[in-house]
């Protein structure tokens, strides 16, 4: 354990409060026009998967759990969860639906994720910044639409419904952000 200041912690990092291990699930520095700086933390109690709600003042002292963080592979999800296999060793680690979390649909098979470990238990897992998935349902092009700002919606070959502009059509590869699904650009292949 080391005691690291409120502010340089991130998602996926594990601290130690009262003596139970939490994983982070979202951290934001709130810096008010007047007043202290805070840093509220969204976390994940690792033992039962109780979520808590935490500010502390950004230079307060924290404690870090330090955790094996490795480069894993994904291979499947099924009943059991959501599997990976550590490249180099082929190890397989089977990760709970809880810890996956809102990721699950941006996952793809053979998609490189960072899993962190806690004594042998997943307890986070970061994916690539970026996915490509197919658009399958979207509104059709409409003709002298090319330079407006306008988005439409579209849903994408993983079920998750984002905004596209309108000279994308269905069938389109699209790069989006895995974070909130966002549209980025068309895919290059």
């Amino acid at each position: 354990m080391v005691k690291v200041i409120a502010s340089s912690l991130r998602k996926g990092n594990v601290v130690d409060k009262d003596g139970k291990l939490y994983v982070i699930l979202f951290a934001e520095n709130i810096h008010p026009g007047k007043g202290t700086p805070v840093t509220q933390l969204d976390m994940r109690r690792i033992g039962d998967g109780v979520k808590v709600s935490e500010r502390y003042r950004t230079t307060e002292q924290v404690e870090r759990a330090y955790v094996e963080e490795r480069e894993h592979t994904f291979l499947y999800s099924d009943a059991e969860g959501f599997h990976f296999m550590n490249p180099e060793t082929y190890d397989q680690v089977a990760v709970t639906e809880s810890v996956v979390g809102d990721a699950a649909p941006y996952l793809q098979e053979g998609m490189p994720v960072q899993v962190s470990q806690f004594n042998g238990i997943a307890i986070a897992l970061v994916l690539p910044q970026r996915a490509t998935f197919e658009v399958v349902d979207t509104e059709p092009v409409t003709k002298g639409q090319t330079a407006s700002s306008s988005y439409k919606p579209a849903v994408l070959s993983n079920g998750v419904r984002t905004a596209v502009p309108p000279h994308i059509s269905a069938g389109t590869r699209v790069v989006v952000m895995t974070a909130d699904g966002s549209y980025v650009e068309r895919a290059k292949d």
